[in-house]
């Protein structure tokens, strides 16, 4: 999981490179940001934070370590390349799906309605919907001034909130209380 995409994130970076392209814009992961045991819960997650990458090692957290080092090889191959590279690192990405099938995102919300958690965690959860981040792509595609990381979330809710949203739409599905 972790070699085909830093390969792939260089092999694109490089090809950019080669056909002069103006701008890249890579889609990173919230994955890359917030995986940090030592972070405090009293600091705010910005477009600074990266997730520790021997704590997702340690706990076998291959998708946001794979996230983490994807991203950190596309800043490493641009600056080479002489590319500039502009990230969105979108948060829980929710909304229509291109694919026929569930992708991770949608089962945070489907494991409520199917009855498979019982329970909800005390925690909260970073949103965002897929068309806002195909916006946020263009925005900083276009925007010559845009440079860096940029976090793209719309709300973040408590998981108590979420179920009870998603109790009031669909009151006969088995939603935990």
């Amino acid at each position: 999981m972790v070699e085909p995409a830093v390969i792939g994130t260089k092999n694109v970076i490089m090809a950019a490179a080669e056909a002069k392209v103006r701008r890249v814009v890579f889609t990173s992961s919230i994955g890359a940001v917030y995986m940090d045991p030592n972070r405090s819960p009293d600091v705010v997650v910005d477009e600074s934070c990266w997730s520790d990458l021997e704590f997702c090692k340690n706990t076998k957290n291959w998708y946001c370590y794979g996230k983490a080092v994807a991203e950190q090889a596309a800043w490493e191959t641009a600056k080479e390349k002489g590319v500039d590279l502009v990230a969105i690192t979108p948060v829980l990405v929710l909304g229509p799906l291109l694919q026929p099938t569930v992708n991770a995102s949608i089962v945070h919300i489907l494991k409520y309605l199917t009855g498979s958690a019982k329970t909800y965690a005390n925690s909260v959860q970073a949103y965002v919907h897929v068309r806002d981040v195909a916006l946020a792509h263009l925005l900083v595609y276009e925007n010559p001034s845009a440079f860096g990381r940029y976090l793209c979330a719309e709300s973040v809710l408590h998981r108590g909130e979420v179920v009870e949203i998603l109790a009031k739409f669909f009151p006969e599905y088995p939603i935990p209380t």
